[in-house]
Parts: C-alpha cells; structure tokens; sequence
C-alpha cells in the first residue's frame, strides 16, 4: 500500500492537514453548488434570502461525502451514530456561523465576485468546525484502520 505524504506526519497535525485536505475539496463543491443555484435562480436583483437558499444547498451538497471522507480518511474512523450525532452537531454550529458571516462579508465586499466572498465564509467556519470535531472523532486504541 503507498503511504500518502500526510502519513508521515505527527497524529493532530496530520488530522489537521487532511481535514484541509477534505474540506478544501468540500469548499470547492459547497461554491459550485451555491453558484449552480444562484445560477438557476436567475434573479437579476438577488436578495439576502436567494443568498441563504443557494448556500444552504450547497452546504448539504457538500455535507453527505465529507462525513465519510472524515471517517475513513481524516481520522481513520468508522462511520457510527456517536461521531455522526458530533459531526451534525458541529456542521450546525459551523452552519449557523457561515450564514451569520454571510450577509456580514456581502456587506463588506459588496464588489467581489460571490464565489470569494463564499470562500471567505466558508474558510472561517471551517476552521472553528476542525477544532469541534476533534471532540467527536476519536480513534479507538485497539483498532487497526490505515493511517
């Protein structure tokens, strides 16, 4: 089996980098969808309400593979009820976060393209999202899942 670069890391930072890994992956899909509903939408004159129906779809979009990918790779947990119940929670809070930045950072930037301004968003709850996740994916001592 090839050992990924991450591999060769300690285990918090190596976490941390794959959860960047994740969830630039994530951000990536989060936009494209936010940006495919703003697009079909179509309103020339988008209201903060159109703003927060794309970007929810997005965020769900983009929710489903990343807790899989979570378990399997970031944290070399399984999938269970325990860590799903931690991650909902935390992709609550992280939610609530993106969409109280949203408006805020639409206000501030009222000239960036909306896919940065999605970024921005994304980037800061992300990182407040990393550190409660740690609390709900703990890998058990005795099993043997691939680092």
């Amino acid at each position: 089996m090839v050992k990924l670069p991450s591999s060769y890391l300690p285990g918090n930072i190596r976490s941390a980098v794959r959860f960047a890994v994740v969830g630039t992956t994530g951000m990536f899909v989060q936009t494209w969808f936010f940006m495919a509903a703003l697009f079909l939408m179509n309103e020339p004159e988008k209201g903060a309400f159109l703003y927060y129906v794309a970007f929810t779809i997005g965020y769900v979009m983009e929710m489903i593979p990343n807790y899989f990918f979570s378990n399997w790779y970031t944290f070399g947990t399984k999938p269970g009820l325990k860590n799903a119940g931690g991650f909902v929670f935390a992709r609550a809070i992280n939610m609530a976060i993106q969409l109280g930045l949203l408006p805020l950072a639409i206000d501030c930037f009222p000239h960036w393209r909306d896919d940065y301004i999605s970024f921005i968003v994304i980037f800061i709850g992300g990182c407040i999202n990393y550190l409660i996740c740690l609390l709900f994916f703990k890998k058990p001592k005795d099993e043997n899942l691939p680092s």
